[in-house]
């Protein structure tokens, strides 16, 4: 590593934080389960809880991240988010993170400090109609004479 990257704390994550550095020991490892999308195909997800010192948050392993962590390992997160699942906090690695193991020990983690337990206010995803400058070209437009099919 030419530059020694800046490291957070699990108990300084919050559902704000974009590019985070995250070193900590994987506690548990949950089985993957399917998430049926609203965009095409289902993807699997599995959960696990990683720690150090300062408390522990949920991380969220998609598709191929699935089975490259066990317990006890050390692992290293590099440019990860946190998101919010249902309110509560969940630490991901995105397309443009990494995630690997490390050699390095770690002796204590405190899990009574347990990050994802505490809940955010949150506002349920909603998908807005989209809106085309100048209107909606393609439907229907009611000039006050009649409804003419417009936009082919």
């Amino acid at each position: 590593m030419a530059e020694e990257k800046v490291m957070t704390k699990v108990k300084d994550l919050n559902p704000e934080c974009k590019q985070v550095n995250v070193l900590a020991k994987v506690m548990s490892v949950g089985e993957a389960k399917e998430i049926p999308s609203k965009f095409g195909r289902s993807r699997k997800v599995a959960e696990a809880t990683i720690g150090d010192e300062t408390g522990v948050v949920t991380l969220s392993l998609w598709q191929d991240q699935i089975g490259t962590v066990a317990k006890d390992d050390v692992i290293f997160i590099d440019n990860g988010f946190v998101s919010l699942v249902r309110g509560r906090m969940r630490l991901n690695v995105g397309k443009y993170g990494g995630l690997q193991k490390t050699d390095k020990t770690m002796e204590s983690v405190d899990i009574n400090n347990d990050m994802s337990a505490k809940e955010y206010p949150y506002e349920p995803r909603t998908y807005p109609r989209r809106e085309m400058p100048g209107g909606d070209r393609g439907g229907f437009r009611d000039h006050g004479r009649d409804r003419r099919r417009i936009g082919f």
